[in-house]
């Protein structure tokens, strides 16, 4: 691996003279001047990626298509404790999220796939022990209550009225994972206001064909939701991400686009890929961090893209791993802890569930911050 300090000036990331102590601050925990990369293998077999950190730092990871398991790290992914069974069978289902406000930790197992029995546990000890608990789903407009499988992680609402919501993407199947059900097939979210007791499903996606998705919330209060397509427009265009807003904390999705720099997989399939996603914990910038794959052809060449203005451009991309790479899930450091500064990607690997431990320097790779940020 090569080193590369990423600088100009006297001023890591290139502020040089010009930057004042606010925006340096702001990026105090991101701004380490070392390069980090490294990749360790989590667990080795299965499938379904998902990740998050716990208000005290420690990384969860959570696995499994069959035996549902957690590994945690408690100094910033140098290290993992042994893999912890929360249940077996259990099938992952995507979504762990993290209560900003209590620090508990919700996980979501279902019994299969694709409709099956949702078993919901909780953690109050920062992902240690789990508790299984009974909630309370409520249906959206179409009467339909949504599947929890394979979406990325679930967030805190932190900005404007509706501030502490806890909320996770989700999905309605219209009856099976059948090809002849994709057109009806449509993404969407959940959320709760009391804490994970009971939750509201939002309304549908803006376009159908579409699963396994990702929501960051800007500094606005804006959603930003970025969701994989079944099915490509004509089997001719690149088959690119939807991308989809709410302006309500999630009740409602208005404004899709597709996108045209974020890949959704293999170019070559008419389906695509679950994605991760993230929001950098910077006050005032809006960086996001996603990750897939950029290949024609097969699941290999797993990728980070990087945005700094709120999901607009996404000028920066980085290969992760040439090998095989599917499913992926990506969570940033929280400041104050072992895991402050730091990046992490869990995937799909020939080898099982691998995890990268990266950070801005490693990905920026000799950019100058200052003249990617707004």
């Amino acid at each position: 691996m090569r080193t590369v300090i990423v600088y100009l000036g006297i001023f890591v990331f290139g502020f040089g003279n010009i930057a004042n102590a606010q925006t340096k601050n702001a990026f105090s925990s991101f701004t380490i001047e070392k390069p980090i990369f490294d990749v360790q293998v989590l667990f080795n077999d299965e499938r379904f990626p998902n990740l998050v950190v716990a208000n005290d730092g420690s990384v969860v990871a959570t696995w499994g298509s069959e035996n549902f398991r957690v590994r945690r790290s408690e100094d910033g992914g140098n290290t993992w404790g042994p893999a912890i069974t929360i249940a077996n069978p259990g099938f992952q289902g995507g979504g762990t999220t993290v209560d900003e406000t209590s620090g508990d930790i919700f996980t979501f197992i279902e019994e299969g796939h694709p409709i099956s029995p949702l078993h919901v546990f909780r953690s109050s000890d920062h992902g240690i022990t789990w508790k299984e608990e009974e909630i309370i789903i409520k249906s959206n407009s179409l009467g339909h209550i949504p599947s929890m499988h394979m979406n990325e992680h679930g967030i805190t609402l932190q900005f404007g009225k509706y501030a502490g919501r806890l909320i996770r993407p989700t999905r309605y199947y219209a009856g099976g994972n059948a090809k002849e059900h994709w057109d009806n097939h449509y993404t969407n979210a959940m959320y709760s206001d009391d804490g994970g007791k009971t939750w509201f499903a939002s309304e549908p996606f803006p376009a159908y064909g579409t699963g396994e998705a990702t929501i960051a919330e800007l500094s606005n209060g804006h959603l930003y939701y970025n969701s994989r397509r079944h099915k490509s427009t004509d089997g001719k265009n690149p088959r690119m991400r939807y991308i989809a807003w709410s302006y309500d904390g999630g009740e409602t999705w208005k404004d899709l686009s597709v996108s045209e720099e974020l890949p959704d997989g293999d170019q070559n399939r008419d389906y695509g890929l679950m994605a991760g996603l993230v929001r950098l914990p910077i006050e005032g910038h809006d960086i996001l961090l996603y990750s897939n794959i950029d290949s024609e052809s097969g699941r290999r060449n797993g990728a980070v893209w990087a945005s700094f203005n709120g999901g607009k451009s996404w000028p920066v991309k980085k290969i992760v791993d040439k090998g095989a790479f599917a499913y992926s899930s990506l969570i940033a450091g929280r400041n104050g802890t072992p895991s402050e500064g730091l990046l992490f990607l869990m995937y799909e690997s020939e080898l099982g569930a691998k995890i990268a431990r990266f950070n801005l320097a490693w990905l920026l790779e000799g950019l100058s911050l200052s003249d990617l940020v707004d």
